[in-house]
């Protein structure tokens, strides 16, 4: 089996290299993907950039090149939600866009791209594998929408116009839709887990340098320990 591992930072990218050793790299588009073999299977690692063109942009040129038989998103996020904390992990079912206002072009909701579904849902056997999997370990997680844009949330006020439009979504980050919609298109299943680094408020900046890095290091834990464990 071929499997993708994409992060779009590099503090969230490098805790897989403390696991595996790469036997080569290669580039699709503008980044750099390294190759391991893990439990029989295939495994691409690629820090694919921030934001929604850069994630769209590589992981299809992987995805056009490569028959790639599941994607992993890891990485972090910000709350949206009272209940949410940081080092909470987030397990998402969907993904929508908070900064796509299409309403007025047609038959369209708050996060619609014309001409795309309304929201990218995640709901593969793979990822049901995977829920099964932090269940057995008793792995705490949340479960829901993640909305994805392409700035970075740092105060109230910018919560509040996200949660006035998606009041059920859990949290926020630049990437997570864009991933979604690309291997909706090319039919390859989808498992996401975010980590929440800051709160998207007014503290957001010393929140997330304080916390990428160790929640990125607890997400790729969880799915490195996935992968040995499992094969797939």
């Amino acid at each position: 089996m071929k499997i993708a591992i994409v992060v779009p930072m590099a503090e969230e990218a490098e805790f897989y290299r403390h696991y595996f050793s790469s036997e080569k790299k290669e580039m699709f588009g503008s980044t750099e993907f390294e190759h391991f073999s893990v439990q029989g299977n295939d495994l691409y690692l690629g820090l694919t950039g921030i934001g929604k063109v850069q994630a769209a942009m590589n992981l299809s040129s992987l995805l056009a090149c490569e028959k790639i038989d599941l994607v992993i998103l890891t990485g972090s996020a910000g709350s949206l939600q009272k209940d949410i904390h940081r080092k909470d992990l987030v397990l998402p079912n969907a993904f929508a866009y908070h900064d796509a206002h299409n309403t007025s072009a047609g038959n369209y909701v708050e996060g619609q791209i014309p001409q795309e579904p309304a929201r990218f849902l995640l709901d593969s056997p793979e990822r049901e594998d995977f829920k099964h999997y932090l269940e057995r370990k008793g792995v705490a997680y949340k479960e829901g929408l993640v909305v994805t844009g392409d700035s970075f949330i740092s105060s109230q006020a910018q919560k509040a116009a996200i949660l006035k439009n998606f009041p059920d979504a859990l949290a926020v980050e630049m990437e997570g839709a864009a991933f979604a919609q690309v291997a909706y298109h090319f039919g390859t299943p989808l498992i996401a887990l975010r980590a929440i680094s800051d709160n998207g408020d007014e503290n957001a900046d010393n929140d997330f340098v304080a916390f990428v890095k160790e929640v990125g290091a607890k997400a790729a834990e969880l799915i490195v320990d996935y992968l040995k464990e499992n094969k797939l």
